[in-house]
């Protein structure tokens, strides 16, 4: 059975959407496809449930036509590119709800809208499992032929967006105080004083702050990249919302991330040989320890970040240090005054840099 939907375009345009549905034994079988003219719309209905009727032919197709759980797999297990690991988490995760049991073909927005509500948490949140939905969307029909019709994703992050079940991330606030910062290199440079062994989270915390790096990549720059006569070093993979691996950036270290970097040995080729994961529960468990509520590591890049325009930097300069391609993303900064560097006679620095 088929049917013409007519839909107008931003343009005044119109166009004919035909849609052919087959049931048979308990079988369904969906498939769409636009025209410019709803006369061509109808031709292909014919056409195609002529081709359809063919012994056979449903049963055929339908072995092309898995679950979305399968493309989710595939999508994972196929990946060129690392997806990371939240990313992956969260397709795995979408893997166990009743959505990915349903046919590719057979998904709707409406589907996808019902997916999106059922899931616990902030609009924030469902917003990224929705994004990460989509690019599964966007890849499976051009890539492997599996019948996923990214219109739908987009039509139902729309609709969700419009009705509040999705929002983007909200920008965080979040700066360490100086006595914040204190308590925690005091609590780690007395923790490395009686464990020798024990990461140096004093020297990793300060370098983060004034370098503005995220915890992976620091854990990722190496002696052969640095450049200390330029005053620069070379950021594998930097993180970017298109682009996981390969996305090298040579970066300013200002003077006092030096500093640090001067104080490191080199025993590896990794100036900080340490896991993202391991920096992050060593900070996170300081926090709890010295009852520091709401403070996250990634707070210290917007600390640093902030500190520069404090200085009175523009925006070029300070994208040079934090590694931003666009300056938009800075624009977040423009409203702070100039205050001058509040770590000007701060002991930390003189701390973190030293040997120990």
């Amino acid at each position: 059975m088929g049917s013409i939907t007519t839909r107008k375009r931003r343009d005044g345009s119109q166009s004919y959407r035909a849609r052919v549905r087959v049931m048979r034994e308990g079988s369904v079988y969906h498939e769409t496809k636009t025209f410019d003219r709803r006369p061509a719309a109808a031709a292909w209905i014919k056409k195609r449930e002529k081709e359809l009727a063919r012994p056979g032919a449903l049963e055929e197709l339908n072995a092309h036509d898995p679950p979305l759980s399968k493309a989710i797999e595939r999508y994972i297990d196929e990946a060129v590119k690392e997806i990371g690991r939240t990313k992956a988490q969260v397709l795995k995760t979408i893997s166990t709800y009743p959505i990915a049991d349903m046919s590719c073909s057979a998904i709707r927005s409406k589907n996808i809208i019902e997916f999106l509500q059922s899931l616990p948490g902030q609009p924030q949140t469902v917003g990224n499992y929705a994004s990460h939905l989509a690019s599964i969307f966007a890849i499976a029909r051009p890539m492997w032929d599996f019948r996923l019709d990214d219109r739908e994703t987009r039509d139902a992050i729309t609709v969700a967006r419009r009705m509040g079940i999705i929002s983007r991330s909200t920008q965080r606030h979040r700066r360490p105080t100086l006595d914040e910062l204190d308590r925690l290199l005091t609590h780690f440079i007395d923790r490395r004083r009686r464990t020798p062994q024990a990461m140096p989270m004093h020297k990793v915390i300060v370098f983060a702050l004034f370098s503005t790096r995220r915890q992976a990549e620091i854990t990722r720059l190496t002696w052969a990249d640095f450049q200390k006569q330029h005053k620069r070093i070379l950021v594998r993979d930097m993180k970017h919302p298109g682009e996981k691996l390969g996305n090298d950036t040579w970066v300013d270290l200002p003077d006092e991330a030096i500093r640090i970097i001067d104080s490191m040995p080199k025993r590896k080729s990794e100036i900080f040989p340490y896991s993202p994961a391991a920096i992050t529960a060593n900070f996170t468990r300081a926090c709890k320890l010295l009852g520091i509520e709401g403070l996250h590591f990634h707070d210290l890049r917007h600390d640093g970040i902030s500190r520069l325009f404090e200085m009175g930097w523009n925006i070029p300069h300070v994208a040079a240090v934090s590694g931003h391609r666009s300056w938009v993303s800075l624009k977040r900064y423009t409203h702070i005054r100039e205050t001058g560097d509040k770590y000007a006679t701060w002991a930390g620095l003189q701390l973190a840099s030293g040997n120990d």
